[in-house]
């Protein structure tokens, strides 16, 4: 006694083909070696169909806002309203807008410690034969600016001199006036009249003078 077993590759065939016309033929049916066009029960449609996103009122509570989003509210399938922006969400010791506060310690010290940062060092002078060429002709060139300054400061001072000199020359070789003798003038420019302070004497004139100097150069224990 044997049992047949129906063939899988006729069954596939049989509901994935389209037939021509309709036949109707056994559900189990023995194998045979000629085609036979069977109709499709369960054939793709080609026709695109909408899956609605309402749900289900038999699908439990909280699956009803999963896929759903109101109009304007962010949501898992909602649609932004052009012009919005999406809700901030607020947490527990945070400051305005829901930014988390930096500590000022913190602040202070990363800015203390951005100076050592290595964008804000210089790098190392490598002299190389053509930079150190262009060191030493910017070195000369001021050394040799700074020298004409100060010859030239110094030539100003020596005219200046000069004249002041030959002024009291011609001072004190001019009499006058009046009787006056010879250096009368000369003599009456160098008094210095005034220029201590009213009937002032120079601070040289201020201790005695003596040819020896004190035996206590600096009397420590002196009270006023």
């Amino acid at each position: 006694m044997s049992f047949y077993l129906p063939s899988l590759r006729g069954h596939a065939s049989r509901f994935l083909t389209r037939p021509a016309t309709l036949t109707s033929t056994p559900f189990f049916s023995p194998p045979t070696t000629a085609t036979t066009s069977t109709q499709c029960l369960f054939a793709p449609s080609t026709r695109a169909v909408a899956f609605s996103t309402t749900p289900s009122p038999l699908a439990p509570p909280n699956a009803k806002n999963k896929g759903t989003g109101k109009p304007g509210k962010p949501g898992a399938g909602g649609k932004l309203k052009p012009g919005s922006k999406p809700a901030k969400k607020k947490g527990k010791g945070k400051g305005k807008g829901g930014e988390e506060q930096i500590d000022p310690r913190f602040i202070n010290m990363m800015r203390h410690l951005a100076v050592l940062s290595p964008k804000r060092i210089p790098p190392p002078l490598r002299m190389g034969r053509n930079r150190h060429l262009r060191h030493w002709t910017i070195h000369r060139a001021w050394l040799l600016f700074r020298r004409r300054e100060r010859d030239a400061r110094e030539r100003n001072l020596q005219r200046q001199y000069q004249s002041m000199h030959a002024a009291m020359e011609e001072l004190r070789l001019t009499s006058g006036p009046g009787t006056r003798d010879e250096g009368y003038l000369y003599r009456v420019a160098t008094e210095k009249k005034g220029v201590y302070g009213l009937h002032g004497v120079p601070i040289e004139y201020a201790r005695a003078q003596t040819e020896t100097p004190a035996r206590v150069a600096w009397n420590h224990d002196w009270k006023r």
